[in-house]
């Protein structure tokens, strides 16, 4: 099944009050075994814009982070039932290309995770096997535009062929998003991407994301209320595998309608 060509026919911008959605979450409910991690979720994601998913430790916002890329694949005993959909399409049907759906929703993890090689073998790897490119020079070009997407080519230009592992913590996580970059994603989701960063880099990463919806659609999974004021147009709060609240960031934090959420954010609760 072709997603790539799916998704462009399906999301092109319309200029409306309420864009069409890109993700759509139906009745969604998750299960470790016997324990169910999220309960009837349902959630529409605007393209080119931030969503945060806040809540407390084990509240099931990761897990449905991962739901969306079928990351959650890879755990045996976890069992996802409803309906999500990418563009309109039914990502877990059974005639769906995981790999290509990957490509399609990129991921950025809590810790940085460069490959063992060099800076531009991390950014090639994806366009690589994939076969998006027919010659060195279009690679290159992959490279290069992704690295600026991600604010390191200025860093790193003159050291492509170093390990990326050697680069800074900061600069770790920023080549782990031009390497999501690089296989042209429509959905980038990003887990708690700066809890193992500074304070300098993590104000980097958040300009950078502010920068990135202009092109991607964003999902990030974060602790911290204030970044998710920062960075984010939406928010959902989860609490206990239940989605609470659901709206724009600026009425989830000045005007929560559920007392769960306001519990929250004034920190009666997390």
């Amino acid at each position: 099944m072709n997603i790539q060509t799916h998704i462009e026919e399906t999301v092109m911008p319309v200029p409306s009050a309420s864009p069409t959605p890109i993700i759509e979450v139906r009745d969604t409910q998750v299960f470790y075994g016997e324990k169910q991690a999220i309960i009837d979720v349902n959630v529409e994601i605007e393209p080119n814009a931030v969503t945060a998913f806040i809540g407390p430790s084990g509240c099931g916002k990761s897990t449905l982070l991962r739901c969306l890329n079928r990351m959650n694949d890879v755990i045996p005993i976890c069992r996802v039932e409803g309906s999500i959909t990418l563009a309109g399409q039914d990502i877990y049907a059974p005639e769906v290309d995981v790999v290509a759906l990957r490509q399609k929703v990129g991921m950025v993890f809590q810790k940085p995770n460069p490959f063992p090689k060099s800076i531009f073998e991390n950014v090639a790897y994806g366009p690589k096997i994939n076969g998006l490119t027919k010659h060195k020079l279009e690679m290159e070009e992959i490279v290069e535009t992704s690295l600026k997407r991600a604010g390191l080519w200025e860093e790193v230009k003159d050291r492509l062929d170093q390990p990326g592992t050697g680069l800074s913590g900061g600069q770790q996580q920023r080549l782990c998003i031009a390497r999501a970059i690089a296989v042209q994603p429509k959905v980038i989701l990003m887990d708690e991407p700066c809890s193992a960063l500074d304070p300098i880099a993590t104000a980097t990463v958040e300009t950078l994301i502010d920068e990135l919806r202009e092109k991607y659609t964003i999902i990030i999974v974060t602790h911290s209320m204030q970044q998710a004021a920062r960075v984010s147009q939406k928010t959902a709060f989860f609490h206990l595998g239940e989605l609470v609240e659901f709206g724009t960031t600026e009425q989830i934090f000045s005007a929560p309608r559920q007392e769960r959420t306001q519990n929250y954010i004034t920190g009666r609760i997390g």
